[in-house]
């Protein structure tokens, strides 16, 4: 609890909406612990379960999360804007940052010459009635998307991976409806699933992919969609492989109950095959952004899928954000088209996976059995994450506590590869050896 921040309230509605300041003022920090039930009450003088009854209505919006004998918190990232000073502590001075999990701006394409090309060559302006998928845009991405064997005779664009997830979700579920998610997986994704009102079921994973048995469990249990990442997963580094996929679509074939939703994030930074998944289940969708090989700024998805999938969410698209900028779709496209472009990811991907694979070895010339089979993030268990992350700040390093991305895997810390040089390696991994497993303190003598 903030030793700083005073919670008013006298009904369930003041009482969340206190707390909902908070969050978004700084006052109460992502984390942070809220009092339990019986003590706030005490203090604002009024019923137990009228806190009760706006905690829960926080926990349904996504602002709150119940984290078992550690009481109830703040989440990590909760959907409510919060002042800008209050999203991100500051870093130590000199430390190395590992912890965003973005690629490494000296990779990515200029986009300068291709912007100013089209400034050139622009037309006349674009109507509301001619905004829409470029046909030249979508002709490009199914010969992209057939040459993985992602079948693309329905496509439609999004505002990014997330932002299709959501529109998907939100066409074909309602608050309380279950959906299976990697575990550990993406933080976002956690928090968007929170955010809609959604339950979560977690599904183990491994370097190649879920697991057939989590995935089987989440289905027994109920789960509505399943959401899947094809490679590079967030936090591991898993692919799913052959062997795997075929696995998961015998479970999943036909199935008329089921949204499964893959995720290709990496794109063309994954330097694994693509395995997909797409059109096991009768109900499909198939997402390919641009924002890591290209960059985050470039705020574009893809979007595969059945007819009525793809139709769901292009009219929950037409009467929302309308269409995806025709401008950003042209430039996409002028990268997609341009070699030199396409020698600048493949020599991004070779340099991500080198130094992944070399932060991988000296790991395990430490004893220390990682994660990490493809994309910019490298996944280590350790005892502790508290521990582990304290040691690291105070060696210089900054790394992601697993805690962000679980929801029942053990404990690990994620380490992003993209700021990290080959001559780093050495260091940081024994950074990372001592923090896993650190020295006992000396004991008493007599």
């Amino acid at each position: 609890m903030s030793a700083r921040y005073q919670f008013v309230g006298a009904t369930a509605v003041a009482i969340s909406a206190s707390i909902e300041s908070g969050i978004r003022t700084g006052g109460l920090a992502p984390g942070a612990a809220l009092p339990p039930v019986r003590v706030l009450a005490a203090e604002l003088g009024v019923s137990p379960a009228t806190v009760a009854r706006a905690y829960q209505e926080l926990r349904q919006r996504g602002l709150l999360a119940t984290a078992g004998r550690h009481g109830t918190r703040v989440r990590p990232r909760p959907p409510v804007a919060a002042r800008r000073s209050a999203l991100r502590p500051a870093p130590l001075p000199g430390a190395r940052d590992l912890s965003r999990g973005e690629p490494d701006p000296r990779l990515l394409p200029a986009l300068g010459p291709h912007l100013a090309a089209l400034a050139a060559e622009t037309g006349p302006p674009v109507g509301y009635s001619d905004a829409g998928v470029l046909p030249e845009l979508a002709a490009a991405a199914r010969a992209r998307l057939g040459a993985d064997g992602v079948p693309a005779g329905e496509l439609t664009l999004t505002g990014g991976a997330l932002d299709g997830i959501e529109r998907l979700l939100g066409a074909h579920l309602r608050p309380g409806d279950a959906v299976a998610v990697e575990d550990p997986g993406w933080a976002n994704l956690l928090d968007l699933v929170a955010a809609l009102g959604l339950r979560p079921i977690g599904v183990p994973l491994d370097d190649q992919g879920p697991l057939v048995a989590g995935v089987a469990a989440a289905l027994a249990a109920g789960a509505r969609a399943l959401v899947v990442t094809s490679r590079a997963q967030n936090p591991t580094g898993a692919a799913v492989s052959a062997a795997r996929a075929r696995e998961l679509r015998a479970l999943l074939a036909g199935r008329r109950d089921l949204l499964l939703i893959e995720d290709d994030h990496a794109a063309e930074l994954a330097r694994v095959p693509l395995h997909p998944l797409a059109g096991a289940t009768a109900s499909w969708a198939f997402l390919r952004s641009v924002s890591k090989p290209f960059g985050p700024d470039l705020r574009l998805a893809v979007l595969a899928g059945d007819e009525t999938t793809v139709a769901r969410v292009t009219g929950r698209t037409r009467v929302g954000a309308g269409w995806v900028s025709t401008v950003l779709q042209r430039l996409v496209l002028a990268l997609w088209r341009d070699p030199a472009v396409a020698e600048v990811v493949e020599r991004a991907a070779e340099s991500y996976e080198r130094r992944r694979e070399g932060l991988l070895t000296a790991l395990a010339e430490h004893g220390l059995p990682a994660h990490g089979r493809s994309g910019i993030n490298v996944w280590l268990p350790v005892a502790d994450e508290t521990s582990a992350v304290t040691a690291l700040r105070d060696a210089g390093w900054s790394v992601a506590p697993g805690a962000l991305y679980r929801i029942a895997a053990p404990p690990a810390v994620r380490i992003t590869v993209s700021p990290l040089t080959v001559q780093d390696l050495s260091s940081l991994a024994t950074a990372l050896a001592r923090a896993a497993h650190p020295s006992p303190p000396p004991g008493f003598s007599t």
